[in-house]
């Protein structure tokens, strides 16, 4: 599920263009997009077929913080002319136009900024804003990233989409190098049992489908719902005091409300002050963030032992 709830373009000019064109395409093989990775075509998560072209898009519009954040670390920033209002993240996207949300986007604001490569988060409300835009004549791919495998898979399909996969390795390698890290700071430490609190009405917690309890685990925790397989169920207060985690993880804005609601003085880590806030700006994205991520979470659950 995608975390937006959170209260992330004569005879001379022809020559002069021809040796352009033909210098980015070396170049392009330097960075490691082989001409066979722009001729294959991928699947993204709607199933649909996309063809990479021997030409990287110039114009993308990204309707996914992920996946923005992904452009700009993968060095393409310069090519998003169309964002959504959540993507924050680097400062220099704030600097994109807005299109509004990611869901059920204004697909007049999208064509009006003439994007050759539109993404799009692949949630079922999506499905119809894909096909008016591939009907238009415009390259569309949709991912939904839950988690710390897709993430990586996401990464390198974009590399190759926009023309250099090897900056998109290394900045999957430099996730993973930081994730290995913690989970080796970790290995060996008793591990707190947890309960993330994700949402109040309805009472929504973090699964073992998501990429958050896959950082709760590196970090040397055990989320007590780590055998659901949904990213984001939902549970029952009683349940959850059934359970009896360590240490309960929420947004910082939910600390002080559930530290001071009756209702969840129930739970033992409540009473015992065991209730840590997160950085949700971190730990809430499945991006290039993950392995800060990791340590955030590390630092909670087990203070002084990863910096």
């Amino acid at each position: 599920m995608p975390v937006f709830r959170f209260r992330p373009f004569v005879a001379p000019l022809v020559l002069v263009l021809t040796v352009v064109a033909a210098c980015a395409d070396r170049n392009r093989g330097r960075n490691g997009a082989a001409d066979s990775a722009n001729t294959k075509d991928i699947r993204d998560d709607f199933g649909e077929a996309v063809h990479v072209g021997r030409r990287p898009p110039t114009r993308i519009v990204s309707l996914n913080p992920t996946t923005t954040e992904i452009l700009f670390a993968i060095g393409a920033g310069p090519s998003v002319v169309g964002r959504t209002q959540y993507d924050l993240w680097p400062d220099s996207a704030k600097l994109v136009p807005s299109l509004g949300p990611g869901i059920r986007p204004n697909i007049e604001a999208v064509l009006a900024t003439r994007p050759d490569l539109v993404v799009l988060y692949a949630g079922a409300d999506n499905r119809p804003a894909a096909d008016r835009l591939r009907s238009a004549g415009i390259v569309v791919v949709a991912f939904k990233v839950d988690s710390i495998e897709e993430f990586r898979r996401v990464t390198r399909v974009l590399g190759a989409l926009v023309g250099d996969t090897a900056r998109a390795r290394a900045v999957v390698d430099s996730v993973d190098r930081t994730l290995q890290r913690v989970a080796a700071a970790t290995r060996t430490l008793a591990r707190p049992t947890v309960f993330f609190h994700s949402w109040e009405k309805p009472l929504l917690t973090i699964g073992g489908g998501s990429f958050m309890s896959e950082l709760v685990a590196i970090a040397g925790g055990r989320n007590i719902y780590d055998s659901l397989s949904a990213p984001s169920p939902a549970v029952t207060l009683e349940d959850v005091v059934q359970r009896d985690p360590d240490i309960v993880l929420v947004s910082p804005i939910e600390r002080a409300h559930m530290l001071a609601s009756a209702q969840w003085r129930v739970l033992r880590a409540v009473r015992d002050g065991h209730v840590l806030a997160y950085d949700t700006n971190l730990v809430a994205r499945p991006s290039v963030k993950l392995g800060e991520a990791a340590v955030s979470l590390a630092q909670l659950l087990h203070p002084g032992v990863v910096r």
